[in-house]
């Protein structure tokens, strides 16, 4: 029966889902732009991309449960984390998070047509990881979105993972919050390593939790260098506690 009932997800994708997501992505995209570049970024950066998100995990037929909205505090601006399970972690954190935000995006996203020119409009912050002097203007950007007051999101691992587990936190989300004493919420995604992984072009339908953790400070940790060093510990060790694959990896 599973496989009776993949292949029927598959001619259903094929003949239905791509085709709408693919409108949907370009319907998104040109909103954003178009409504960003008339000076109204702070909504078409954000409603848009929530919208095309939640109709995504749909056309994917991946419900997702959000545990710990609790936890955000009332007033920001935030740096977001979360692990990179996926593709559709994009989805999961637009989508059902809550916060209005501004990511930062690999450089190559730019690239994707349509895509790549909305997220500029919006005024995402673009990182190319192979050039040192590009790091530094992409941070010093960070830090004018996050002393407006708007809140970033930033996967720590900087790529998608090979295997569901969490790979090493850079520092620099991190140094980005300590300089403007900013709190970091750690935030799990987990099943989108299952539903899309790294490699692979039809999702697999899966249940999917997003969950919301305790937000912390730098200063929480004492004094530096230490402090960012720790608070990296403790984000990473949040997060794989809602995580299955660093779970399992532990239980066995």
């Amino acid at each position: 029966m599973k496989i009776v009932g993949r292949i029927l997800f598959i001619i259903y994708f094929c003949l239905l889902g791509a085709p709408l997501f693919l409108f949907f992505t370009l319907l998104t995209a040109l909103s954003t732009a178009i409504g960003s570049m008339l000076g109204y970024s702070r909504i078409f950066a954000y409603y848009p991309g929530l919208i095309w998100s939640r109709l995504t995990l749909a056309l994917f037929m991946s419900p997702i449960r959000v545990v710990g909205r609790e936890h955000v505090p009332d007033k920001g601006p935030f740096v977001v984390m979360a692990n990179h399970q996926g593709a559709c972690d994009i989805f999961m954190m637009y989508g059902y998070l809550g916060i209005p935000f501004k990511w930062v995006l690999k450089e190559g996203i730019r690239k994707i047509p349509f895509v790549g020119f909305a997220c500029q409009a919006a005024g995402f912050i673009f990182v190319d990881t192979n050039s040192p002097s590009a790091i530094t203007h992409a941070m010093a950007q960070a830090q004018r979105v996050l002393a407006e007051g708007t809140s970033i999101f930033i996967f720590p691992e900087g790529t998608r993972s090979f295997t569901g587990r969490l790979a090493r936190f850079k520092k620099g989300g991190f140094l980005m919050a300590d300089a403007l004493g900013v709190p970091i919420i750690p935030v799990s995604l987990d099943g989108s390593f299952k539903l899309l992984p790294r490699g692979k072009y039809f999702p697999r339908p899966q249940r999917l939790t997003l969950t919301i953790h305790p937000s912390l400070r730098i200063s929480d940790f004492g004094e530096k260098p230490l402090s960012i060093a720790e608070a990296v510990r403790e984000t990473s060790r949040r997060i794989a506690s809602a995580v299955s694959e660093e779970v399992e990896a532990q239980q066995a």
